[in-house]
C-alpha cells in the first residue's frame, strides 16, 4: 500500500503504499509509446505566484479552470497516473527508464507521459541523501508542463521511504497507544515540514484503517489501534498536522483493511463487514479525516461482499468508491488508488480493464500502473470511445489540479535539505516516543 509496501511494508503506493507493493526493476524490454502519443504539445502556460513560504500558500495566481482548458486529451490522461521514475537525479540514466518507458531519464519520462504525480522510493534510487532529494524533486517540476505532484509513502514507523535522511518518528500503534491526538498532529507536522523541505508535496499517509484483527500481516503496527473513536482522533489530528506543514494528506485504505489474514500485495483479502458494522468500526476514522479536510482517499484492494455484491475490489467498485465514499461521507476530493501493481488487484481483470474500471468506479489518480503504456492507452481509448466520457475525465482532473493549487504545488518551491531533523523536530520526536499510555 503505498499507501503500499514493497518487500516490506510499504505505504503504497507503493505504496502510492498505500497498501500496495511495487513491482521491482526488471529485465522487461522497452514498450511502445503510448497511443496517442502524450503529449507533444506546448506546456500548459503557468503564471506562477510569490512563493510565501507559509502553509497557505496556493499558487493563487495559477487558475486550474484555465489549466484544464488547455490541456490536451491526451494531457489530461496523464494527470490521472502516478508513476515511479528511477534514478537519483532528474537526468540520471537508468535502464529501467528505458524498459518501462523507453526513455533514459526521470526528466524524460516526466515530459513523455506529463504524469498528475511522481512517487519517491529508495528502491527506485530515488533516495540517498537529503540533498540528492531535494535536487531530484526540483529537477522533476522543472520537466513538467503542469505543476507536479510529487509524493511519498512516510508514514513512519515499519513504512518510512526517507529513513534515515529525516527526522525518526514512532510508527502509528505507538503513537495510538499514547492516547493523545495532539502527538498524532506533531508527529504528522514534523515529517510534512521535512517533506517540504525536500520538495515533497504529498504524503500518502495517515493510515485510517482500524486494525482489530490480530493475525492482519499487512496493517498491524501501521494503525492507530483497534478502536475506532481513538483511531478516528488520531486521524483527524495527523491530517491537521500536515496540513499545518502545507502538505497533502491521504487516508488510506478505504473502505478499511483492518480485519484481513490476506496481503493485497499477493493476493485478494475478502472481508465480511456488514454495512452496519463498516458504519461502525471501519468508517469513523474515514469521516475523521474528511471532517478534517483530507486531500486525497486511498482506495484499498480488498473485496466487501456485503457492502458490493460483484466481487470486486474497492478499487474497481463504483457502489464503495462513488457509492460510499463520495455519496455517503460526502467526500470531494481526490481517490487514489493503491498501486495498480498489486496482485489483489490484478485477479479479475487484465491491466489495461483495471485502469478504466477503477476511473469508472470513481477513482481519480491511478498509482504505479505495471505497465503505463497499457493503462496509459487502455485510458485514452475508453475516453475516445465514450466509454468515460470527457466529462467524467474533466472531473478527476479539476480535482487533480485543485489539490496541487490548494497545496502550494503552483508556484516556485523552495527547499531546504539543512532544516531536517532540527532541534525542534528531535525534541518532538523524543516527548512522543516517551508519551505515556497504555503501551
Amino acid at each position: 500500500m503505498t499507501g503500499c509496501a514493497t518487500g516490506v511494508l510499504a505505504g503504497c503506493s507503493g505504496g502510492p503504499v498505500s497498501l500496495g507493493q511495487a513491482v521491482r526493476p526488471s529485465s522487461q524490454a522497452p514498450q511502445p509509446t503510448p497511443a496517442g502519443s502524450p503529449v507533444r504539445s506546448p506546456a500548459v502556460s503557468l503564471t506562477p505566484s510569490p512563493a510565501s513560504g507559509t502553509s497557505a500558500d496556493t499558487g493563487s495566481g495559477w487558475d486550474p479552470a484555465a489549466a484544464l482548458a488547455g490541456m490536451s486529451l491526451e494531457e489530461k490522461v496523464g494527470q490521472l497516473f502516478v508513476m515511479v521514475v528511477f534514478g537519483s537525479r532528474a537526468d540520471s540514466v537508468h535502464k529501467e527508464n528505458r524498459a518501462r518507458y523507453g526513455v533514459a531519464t526521470p526528466a524524460e519520462a516526466v515530459r513523455k507521459y506529463r504524469p498528475g504525480g511522481v512517487i519517491l522510493f529508495p528502491w527506485a534510487g530515488n533516495v540517498s541523501g537529503a540533498r540528492q532529494v531535494a535536487d531530484l524533486t526540483t529537477g522533476l517540476r522543472e520537466a513538467s508542463g503542469t505543476p507536479l505532484l510529487i509524493g511519498v509513502d512516510q508514514e513512519n514507523g515499519v513504512v518510512s521511504r526517507l529513513a534515515p535522511i529525516i527526522t525518526k518518528l514512532p510508527g502509528s500503534m505507538a503513537i495510538g497507544a499514547t492516547g493523545d491526538p495532539a502527538n498524532a498532529r506533531d508527529a504528522a507536522r514534523v515529517t510534512g515540514e521535512e517533506l517540504k523541505d525536500l520538495g515533497i508535496g504529498l504524503d500518502f499517509a495517515p493510515v485510517a484503517d482500524v486494525n482489530i484483527n490480530p493475525r492482519n500481516p499487512v496493517i498491524g503496527p501501521r494503525a492507530y489501534g483497534a478502536d475506532p473513536k481513538r483511531v478516528a482522533s488520531m486521524v483527524g489530528a495527523a491530517v491537521d498536522g500536515f496540513h499545518k506543514a502545507g502538505v497533502a494528506s491521504v487516508a488510506k485504505h478505504f473502505p478499511g483493511h483492518g480485519d484481513t489474514t490476506v496481503d493485497s500485495h499477493t493476493g485478494l483479502p475478502v472481508i465480511n463487514h456488514s454495512m452496519s458494522t463498516w458504519r461502525k468500526v471501519d468508517a469513523p476514522p474515514f469521516r475523521a479525516a474528511i471532517a478534517h479536510g483530507v486531500d486525497a482517499v486511498m482506495s484499498a484492494h480488498v473485496v466487501m461482499p456485503k457492502l458490493d455484491p460483484s466481487g470486486d475490489p474497492a478499487t474497481l467498485s463504483h457502489r464503495i468508491l462513488t457509492g460510499l465514499l463520495r455519496d455517503e461521507l460526502g467526500f470531494d476530493g481526490v481517490i487514489t488508488t493503491d498501486a495498480l501493481d498489486m496482485a489483489g488487484v490484478r485477479k479479475k481483470y487484465g491491466d489495461a480493464e483495471v485502469a478504466v474500471r477503477a476511473v469508472l468506479a470513481g477513482a481519480d489518480l491511478l498509482l504505479m500502473p505495471p505497465n503505463l503504456d497499457t493503462a496509459y492507452g487502455a485510458v485514452l481509448k475508453a475516453v475516445k470511445s465514450g466509454r468515460i466520457s470527457e466529462e467524467r475525465l474533466d472531473q478527476s482532473v479539476t480535482r487533480i489540479l485543485r489539490l496541487k493549487q490548494k497545496r502550494g504545488m503552483a508556484g516556485p518551491i523552495r527547499t531546504d535539505p539543512g532544516a531536517l531533523r532540527s532541534a525542534e523536530h528531535l525534541k518532538v520526536a523524543r516527548r512522543v516516543s516517551t508519551a505515556p499510555g497504555d503501551r
